[in-house]
Parts: C-alpha cells; sequence; structure tokens
C-alpha cells in the first residue's frame, strides 16, 4: 500500500531520474526549451532541484517567450520576515502552471513605505499581483496571555484595519490581484484543546486574526493563501524551523519553499483562469477495483464490507462533491461501453451516477486519442483536463502524448486518491458562483443541444427549436464573483481580453456613463448561465461615440445567433446612453483568433489598425437595424 506523503514532497508529481541531464541540455531562449523546462517542473523536485531549474529560468528566460499563451506575472513579495530563498520556489511554481513569473520583494520590514512612496522600487517594479506575508508578531505585536477579552478583540481589529489599509495601498500601485497569507500557527498552546477561553494568548489571537481575515478579504476582493489549513495538514515541521527562524528570520523553512510558490501559483494561475474545468476517470482499479468486463457486476469492489471497497466510494464521493462545485467529469476507460456504463445505472453503492457524467467514453482506442476527443466534445481546451488512472503504462502515455494534461501519479492505495488530487490544486478557485454550481448540468444540456443538431435538417429549423432567450442584467452586486471571473478566464472569445479587478468592474458598475451587460442564455435544455459580458465606455468627452471595450463570451453558445442578438442589445443600450456611434476593438492575442472577424461579420467598417495588429471598427447608429434572430430579448430581475 501507498505511503501518505507530505504537500511539500510533491507526492502527486511523478519522479524522474534524468531531471539532471535534462537540465543540462537545455540551452536556447526558444519555446521548446520553455516548455522542456516546464516537463522539468513537473516532476518532483526539492528545493536544491528547484533551485537548479530557477537558475535556468532566469538565465534564459529574463522575458517570457512571444508564444506564450498567459499574462506575464509582475509579483511582490512583501513580508515582514526573510523571504529571499522563496523566490525561485515562486518562479518555478508560475513556470509549472505555464506562467512567466518575475518577482520583487523589498528591503525587511519597509513594505509600508515603500508602497506609501510613489517613486519607490516597488513602484518602478510595476507588480500585477501583489503577495502580503505576515508573522504573528507584525501584526499582533508582543504576546500577553493576561490581556483581556475586550482587549484581545481590539487588537484584532487593528490588526484588520492595517491589513484593508495594506490592501488598498498594493491596489493602487497598479496591482490587479492581492493576495493575503495567514498567519502561521507558531504559537504554543496554553491551554491546549480551550485556548479559545484564553482570548488574550498568543495562539488565540492567531486563529481569531485568521478568521476575521478571510472574512475582510472576502469583501475586499482579496485572494487568501491558506497557509494555516495547509500546515493544519501536514503538520508545522513541515513548513518551519524554530532555528532557522532565530537565527535568520526565515519564517518559513527553505524545504517548504517550493510548495510554497506552487500554492501561490495556483492563485495567480486561477486569477487567469488557468485552473482545470474537467476530471477525466478511468474506471477499473479507479473508481471500483477489479475488471468490470472480467469480473461482472457482482464481482467488482466497491461499497460496505470492504475496507477497499469503502475507499472507492470515498473517491467517488469526492469526484461527487467536485462535481457539485463546478467541475466537469467525463469518463475515459478502455471497455466495452455497455459494460462500462453498467456500475453506473445499476450497482447499488454506486455514487456516481450516468448522469453525472458529462462525457463518457469507453471503447478500445488509446487513451490519448480519446481524451482528445473529450475536449472537443466538451469544448475545452485540452489542458483544462486532469486524468486519473491507477495504471502507470497509462499515466506515462498520456505525459508523454499530451504533456498538456495534468496527470496526478495515484498512490497504490485508493483510500489516498482524493488527498493527491486535492492536495495537487488541479482545480484552484477564487471564488464559487451559482453557475459553478450548475456547470454540470449545463455541459449535459450541451451535449443534448448537439444531438439535436446534428438530427436536423437544417440549421434554420435547429434553431427555432431551441427556444432561446437571451436575458440581460446590467452589473449588480449579485453577480459581481461571476462577472470578474469571466473577464480574468476568457481567452477565445474575447476581443480585447482586458483584465479588471473587482475594484475596476466596481467602477464601471457605478458609472452612469458606461455600459454594463451580464448576459444568459435560457432555452429548451436548460439554463446556460451567464454566457456573456459586455463592457463599453465613452470614447470621447460628449459621449457621442461608444467604445466597446470588452465583448466576451461562452464558445459554448457559439452558432445559435448569439452575437446577433447581443448587438441588437448593445446598440439600444448605446442609444439610450446617448451614443451615435458604436466603436469596436480587436487586439488579438495567441488565443483569440477565431474572433479576428467579429466585427466585421457584424456589419461593422474597419477604421484604423495598429503595428501589433491591433483593428478598429466603427457602426453607426441611427441607421442601425435590428438584426432578425430566433433569440427572445428580455431584461432580468437584479
Amino acid at each position: 500500500m501507498g505511503h501518505e506523503m507530505l504537500t511539500t514532497e510533491f507526492a502527486w508529481l511523478p519522479e524522474r531520474s534524468d531531471w539532471s541531464a535534462v537540465l543540462k541540455s537545455i540551452d536556447a531562449s526558444d519555446a521548446a526549451s520553455w516548455e522542456r523546462l516546464r516537463e522539468l517542473s513537473n516532476s518532483r523536485l526539492d528545493f536544491l532541484g528547484i533551485n537548479r531549474v530557477d537558475r535556468a529560468l532566469t538565465r534564459l528566460f529574463a522575458t517570457p517567450p512571444p508564444e506564450l499563451d498567459t499574462k506575464p506575472v509582475r509579483l511582490a513579495l512583501l513580508s515582514g520576515s526573510t523571504a529571499d530563498h522563496l523566490l525561485p520556489g515562486l518562479r518555478v511554481g508560475g513556470l509549472r502552471h505555464g506562467l512567466h513569473v518575475t518577482t520583487f520583494t523589498g528591503d525587511y520590514g519597509l513594505y509600508l513605505q515603500e508602497l506609501s512612496d510613489t517613486n519607490s522600487p516597488l513602484y518602478a517594479f510595476k507588480p500585477t499581483a501583489v503577495l502580503f506575508s505576515f508573522d504573528a508578531q507584525s501584526l499582533l505585536g508582543a504576546p500577553d496571555a493576561a490581556t483581556p477579552a475586550i482587549a484581545a478583540s481590539e487588537k484584532i481589529e487593528a490588526a484588520i484595519e492595517r491589513l484593508r489599509h495594506l490592501w488598498k495601498l498594493a491596489l493602487e500601485t497598479g496591482a490587479g490581484q492581492v493576495i493575503q497569507q495567514t498567519v502561521l500557527p507558531l504559537a504554543p498552546r496554553l491551554m491546549g484543546g480551550n485556548e479559545h477561553r484564553l482570548p488574550g494568548s498568543q495562539r488565540a489571537l492567531i486563529d481569531t486574526l485568521n478568521a476575521r481575515l478571510r472574512e475582510a478579504a472576502d469583501k475586499s476582493g482579496v485572494d487568501v493563501l491558506a497557509l494555516d489549513a495547509q500546515i493544519a495538514e501536514d503538520g508545522i515541521n513541515a513548513w518551519h524551523d524554530p532555528v532557522l527562524w532565530h537565527r535568520a528570520k526565515q519564517e518559513l523553512s527553505p524545504k517548504a519553499a517550493p510548495a510554497y510558490g506552487d500554492l501561490v501559483a495556483r492563485l495567480l494561475a486561477a486569477q487567469q483562469g488557468r485552473s482545470a474545468k474537467c476530471l477525466v476517470l478511468d474506471l477499473d482499479n479507479t473508481l471500483w477495483g477489479g475488471v468490470i468486463g472480467d469480473d461482472g457486476l457482482e464481482g467488482i469492489v466497491l461499497g460496505q464490507g470492504s475496507s477497499l471497497g469503502e475507499a472507492f466510494v470515498a473517491f467517488q464521493n469526492y469526484a461527487k462533491e467536485l462535481s457539485r462545485r463546478g467541475i466537469i467529469l467525463a469518463v475515459c476507460s478502455k471497455n466495452d461501453e455497455v459494460n462500462a456504463v453498467a456500475p453506473f445505472e445499476k450497482h447499488p453503492d454506486m455514487v456516481l451516477k450516468r448522469g453525472d457524467i458529462a462525457c463518457f467514453v469507453a471503447n478500445w482506442q488509446d487513451k490519448p486519442s480519446n481524451l482528445r476527443a473529450i475536449a472537443k466534445t466538451l469544448n475545452i481546451g485540452i489542458n483544462a483536463l486532469v486524468f486519473a488512472d491507477d495504471n502507470p503504462f497509462e499515466r506515462s502515455l498520456v505525459r508523454r502524448e499530451l504533456p498538456m494534461v495534468a496527470v496526478p501519479e495515484l498512490p497504490e492505495d485508493p483510500a489516498l486518491y482524493a488527498k493527491c488530487i486535492a492536495d495537487a490544486g488541479y482545480f484552484e478557485g477564487l471564488r464559487v458562483t451559482s453557475d459553478d454550481m450548475e456547470r454540470s448540468a449545463q455541459y449535459q444540456g450541451n451535449i443534448q443541444r448537439d444531438l439535436l443538431r446534428s438530427s436536423s435538417t437544417d440549421l434554420v429549423s435547429y434553431l427555432k427549436s431551441l427556444g432561446m432567450t437571451l436575458e440581460w442584467r446590467r452589473f449588480d452586486r449579485v453577480g459581481l464573483q461571476r462577472v470578474v471571473q469571466l473577464i480574468n478566464k476568457t481567452n477565445q472569445f474575447n476581443l480585447t481580453t482586458q483584465r479588471y479587478s473587482q475594484a475596476d468592474v466596481v467602477s464601471f458598475m457605478e458609472d452612469p456613463g458606461s455600459l454594463t451587460l451580464q448576459l444568459r442564455l435560457t432555452d429548451s435544455f436548460g439554463d446556460n448561465g451567464i454566457i456573456g459580458i459586455i463592457i463599453g465606455r465613452p470614447a470621447n468627452g460628449d459621449g457621442r461615440e461608444m467604445l466597446i471595450d470588452t465583448w466576451l463570451m461562452s464558445c459554448r453558445v457559439l452558432g445559435r445567433q448569439v452575437e446577433e442578438a447581443t448587438l441588437n442589445l448593445v446598440a439600444a443600450e448605446a442609444s439610450r446612453l446617448g451614443a451615435e456611434n458604436l466603436l469596436g476593438l480587436y487586439r488579438p492575442t495567441a488565443k483569440n483568433e477565431m474572433v479576428r472577424e467579429h466585427y466585421s461579420k457584424l456589419g461593422f467598417t474597419q477604421v484604423a489598425s495598429d503595428p501589433d495588429g491591433a483593428t478598429r471598427w466603427s457602426r453607426p447608429l441611427q441607421s442601425f437595424t435590428p438584426i432578425d434572430t430566433f433569440i427572445e430579448i428580455k431584461e432580468g430581475q437584479s
């Protein structure tokens, strides 16, 4: 049976004996070398190995390769303790998640001065993300267990106010993402299990501060790096060395630096929509014990009565819970489909049912080919897949053929499957919206729509049969998190790929001259959720021209006249705001080639082009005639 490993040991990554030789052979600053370095970062390396990869990374890629399809990250780490030893892990963690990360750490303890001075090195660095890391004494002062409850509460609130002030200053540097690390629970307990009954103790203060920190961060749009939760799983000794703390003020141990970098990189990647979207499951010896084709329904090991059967049930429960929070589930199995489906429909102890699986592929083709087919069916990038398979051969094959697919190194014991995948952080999320919770049903509906389309004799009859309604609302507090989420993760149908923070979106929402629309599409198969975001702003002082600053949509609704219906709505709302002309902007990226002709197809006239490939378009509103569609447009309730 497998040995349970700590998060700091990267148990979900495969070991690679040749990594040192491969690293020595990488000496070019091109896309191929970047990918080879990234493959190395996705193997199990310790602190020294990470530092060697970082030296090659910083030597060869002071700037990102031109082909990189992610936004460069300029990360400022502002800390009350020594933090330079964490920087290689942050950069290599970014590499592992497809990000080019440049780092900055200010002088020891001078973060407030640097944040307050617009001429400081921090401002000159122009961070896109700011990470705050503080020890307990920096926030709470010297410990005094005799502090009364009221004074302890006041101390907590004073610390929260200082953090709010720092977060505000960080946003003023231009950073689009602010991350606050929770305080490490280093103080020894004075009362044991009832420490909360001594509110003035340092440990009780830390526990209370971390709870309040989360509440304040939620309200301020700040992301939380939950080190206290991670330490609760791994143990404090995996993350902190008291000798190094007293000698060098290193609150985080060097041996934990790679894991720290990965935890931060997950948040940075999630901000760019780089978290995985789909868990693809093998069946035999992954969801149940045994081989369904050989052992039959009665012979597979699943359910109560054995520790092994209960372990498979626990893993299915984990997958089900992922589905409930918005992760798509798919099946990729070498099996006859009739045998593969039987447990989902007939076994009494199956937690997962056929309806939970958005895409079910069981055949005798190779798994890389089937994974490509799954991504295509679901209309998501193949790099959005996580493939869970107990078979080392299949894992190795997929890693070799599809290095962009995440393949966790599942342990031998199925009781550890869920922990392995959870520890890997593939599905890191910043916020959960109602659309996330309904995603599995939305993808099931997409498959049914595709079946109907393939059976329809013509496109017109297909569109009419869908009974579509485009419901729109202006930006509001209810949909705020989903709007921010879509703005920062949509890449393909996104005309400008302009990223905005929550504070930016709120400023648009509160500006009476701005046009803001969130669009939801429903049809006879169900609710597609929020599928479109429009931001328009006056292009000049008199408001006669409305620039479409942001136009993004979900690719899953393309080809249904949603683009035309949206233009009808945008034209009406822009006219209501006094605009006489619509201006469109297309800014090309590595992923949005599909919308290059978007404005041309909608009747706009190109009026300018830039050296970087950007194009500008115009369409007068006085002569605008709404385009006929099969979509009903109605205003929703805020």
